[in-house]
């Protein structure tokens, strides 16, 4: 095997070469071994709607938002240049995006109260009207130092089909930094003033 090539004389050195690619191999494993996984984030609902002196109205059910493969999974979208995309490292959601923005655009409706039921399609409520979402942007822009969250939103009449109102919601703010903790709270900060805007905009049409 190994030391069949080698000669006597050589024996030694062959031993050295062999301990040390052993050693390498030993310390990329550990290397990968020891690496900490990557930190989950949340998003946060938004909350602190302006009270409402009217009664609740209308019921409405919150689908899954559609969105590209680039944001269709746990990672969080960095954008080094435009029409290019990496992920932030060493972070990423807690859940695939569409689904934890559903979870929190609901719970949004859900503070701001002003309907008098809201759900997800498998709740099966008597819903008078559906929220369809796509998810066009959700990111950090290194170029400019920005957080951008973009939502294209419609209302659909559940009975007819009949879409009802439409309207993209697009939030930018500045990031202090482009990596870490402070571009995921850059993010949701982004994402709490789309929200908002969406539920106050879906509750004057419900």
């Amino acid at each position: 095997m190994f030391f069949g090539l080698c000669s006597r004389a050589r024996v030694p050195a062959c031993v050295f070469a062999l301990a040390f690619a052993l050693a390498g191999c030993s310390g990329g494993l550990g290397g990968l071994l020891s690496s900490a996984p990557p930190a989950a984030y949340d998003l946060a609902a938004a909350s602190d709607f302006p009270r409402r002196s009217v009664s609740a109205r209308g019921q409405l059910v919150i689908a899954e938002p559609a969105t590209l493969a680039a944001y269709d999974s746990e990672k969080i979208v960095v954008r080094p240049a435009p029409g290019e995309a990496a992920q932030l490292g060493g972070a990423q959601w807690q859940d695939r995006l569409p689904r934890l923005v559903q979870a929190r655009i609901l719970q949004s409706f859900e503070n701001a109260s002003r309907l008098r039921a809201v759900g997800r399609p498998v709740d099966k409520l008597s819903n008078d009207f559906a929220l369809i979402t796509d998810i066009r942007a959700f990111e950090i822009s290194v170029a400019d130092n920005t957080a951008v969250v973009e939502i294209a939103a419609k209302i659909v009449r559940e009975r007819t089909g009949r879409i009802m109102a439409a309207r993209v919601f697009r939030v930018v703010v500045p990031a202090p930094s482009t990596q870490g903790a402070p571009a995921v709270q850059a993010i949701n900060e982004a994402f709490v003033k789309a929200a908002r805007q969406i539920v106050l905009w879906a509750a004057g049409v419900v």
